[in-house]
């Protein structure tokens, strides 16, 4: 007797559009709007029903609308993807989605993830994730990327949006320590995605974006590497110099920060592409842990 296995052609295609919405970009910045939803609030409205239905439609609305910023960025760059080694092995350059196709789910997507935000949530959670949207999809990707290699710090702001989000999804406001979250991220940004542009600067030359070791050279941008880097060490500080967090916190950016600043210095001093791939890899995990400290102190402050 013979077994009909189902087509694997449906998958395939979900595949393909999970793959625009650049799931391992979206989980980090789900978890930043996550962790910025749970220092928002006290340890006893844990138990709040009302803080777990925001926490959950919170999440799934902001994890939407930012899948639909990145297919939207895969639909504006799928020139530049196709010539980058990191990309051009995304559905657009490959053909196997569509431009039509990519407008489509993006805005089915953003209109859903909105639309639950507005509904499920708030509306100031709401219209902050529309701005975020606009500024990354619209402001950063068809207008300053294209145009100036400071496109990644002004830029930078969308991106450090996510705990301001989840911390209005729960409190219906935005306070001088969500602030603070913010500014977090904005100052890691620059170090962050100047590591990869060091080491992918010959790509990004091809391509025609003036990223700034493109528009600056090297020496340049490594020792904006190593600026940025002590600018965030020490806007990292900030929340427990205004006991926002407390001493656990603290132990945790000094030495997460100690070691960016090492990999930075390094960067500055004896610059390898193998040593800025390091530093762009251990950048992701700062911030993942920087954050995961922030919480861990929040509800066991001293």
């Amino acid at each position: 007797m013979s077994v009909t296995l189902p087509s694997s052609g449906y998958a395939s295609r979900l595949q393909q559009f999970l793959q625009l919405t650049k799931p391992r970009v979206i989980s980090l910045i789900v978890f930043t709007a996550v962790i910025g939803m749970f220092l928002a609030v006290p340890a006893e409205e844990l138990s709040s029903p009302h803080f777990w239905t925001a926490v959950l439609f919170a999440t799934l609305g902001i994890g939407l609308v930012a899948g639909s910023a990145a297919a939207m960025n895969c639909l504006v760059e799928q020139k530049i993807d196709a010539v980058m080694a990191r990309t051009r092995a995304r559905p657009l350059p490959m053909g196997t989605v569509n431009s039509q196709e990519t407008l489509l789910f993006s805005g089915a997507v953003g209109g859903v993830g909105l639309t639950l935000l507005y509904v499920l949530v708030n509306p100031l959670t709401m219209w902050l994730t529309l701005a975020t949207f606009v500024g990354y999809a619209v402001i950063y990707t068809v207008v300053l990327k294209p145009l100036t290699p400071q496109n990644i710090v002004i830029g930078g702001a969308s991106g450090a949006m996510p705990p301001v989000l989840g911390w209005a999804a729960v409190t219906g406001g935005v306070s001088h320590d969500a602030l603070l979250l913010f500014l977090i991220i904005f100052a890691w940004t620059p170090p962050h995605f100047w590591a990869l542009a060091l080491y992918r600067k010959k790509e990004y030359a091809r391509a025609g974006v003036p990223m700034l070791p493109v528009t600056h050279g090297d020496r340049f941008t490594r020792l904006h590497v190593l600026l940025y880097t002590v600018i965030l060490v020490a806007v990292t500080l900030l929340p427990f110099s205004t006991r926002m967090s407390g001493f656990i916190y603290l132990v945790a950016a000094a030495g997460l920060g100690g070691l960016f600043l090492f990999y930075a210095i390094r960067i500055c001093l004896a610059y390898s592409d193998e040593l800025a791939k390091k530093t762009f890899r251990y950048s992701i995990l700062y911030l993942s842990l920087l954050f995961a400290a922030l919480l861990v102190d929040h509800y066991l402050h001293f």
